[in-house]
């Protein structure tokens, strides 16, 4: 018998499948409001499992939210808090956090740091790459495309995502310009305090 040789690829485990889901869930939520399809994918989705705590009791909330919301007001509600006129009322960007405790460039570093791992900028792509959306989404190419090990994704995680989240989400929470965003920032709260502890463990 004769051939190419066959290359047998791991499947993800169901945790890390769960783990992509929610980074590209998050990613898609923080780069732009959510259409209507997207929100009854939401609404009908299944429940976690209780065990999961904050995560689980994030997730309900959202889907709860998701099934009452409408499309022009969470457009609104996004371009409100994340858009604005001038400055906006909640920033997405990662750097605005991290800057007040740093004197480095941030922003170079991780260009750096995405070269290296192969992540490459789309030409067509306006948002610098410190956007929460992105972020979020280099997490789930981690995990799910690039298949890269626990420490790396430990090393882009603890180093981009879990210093900044904390004080993005309760930018979101404490803003009097989010409703349906509270829910999402809860979400990305829950999941990143279930990451941390995690990687945590290794």
């Amino acid at each position: 018998m004769s051939g190419a040789p066959v290359h047998f690829v791991p499947t993800l485990t169901p945790e890390d499948a769960a783990r992509a889901d929610f980074y590209a869930l998050l990613a898609r939520l923080f780069y732009a409001p959510p259409d209507g399809k997207l929100l009854e994918s939401i609404a009908a989705a299944g429940d976690l499992d209780a065990a999961q705590g904050d995560l689980a009791r994030a997730w309900r909330d959202l889907k709860s939210a998701a099934g009452v919301a409408a499309e022009q007001v969470l457009k609104e509600e996004y371009d409100t808090a994340f858009v604005g006129t001038g400055k906006a009322p909640v920033t997405l960007y990662a750097c605005a956090y991290s800057l007040r405790y740093t004197n480095e460039a941030p922003l170079a570093r991780l260009r750096g740091e995405l070269s290296a791992l192969g992540v490459a900028r789309r030409e067509s792509a306006s948002e610098p790459e410190d956007h929460i959306a992105l972020l979020c989404e280099v997490m789930r190419f981690l995990i799910a495309e690039k298949r890269a090990g626990l420490q790396d994704q430990k090393q882009f995680f603890e180093r981009w995502i879990w210093p900044n989240a904390e004080p993005l989400c309760a930018a979101i929470k404490s803003s009097g310009a989010t409703a349906f965003y509270k829910s999402v920032a809860a979400l990305l709260s829950g999941l990143c305090t279930l990451e941390h502890a995690a990687f945590e463990l290794l």
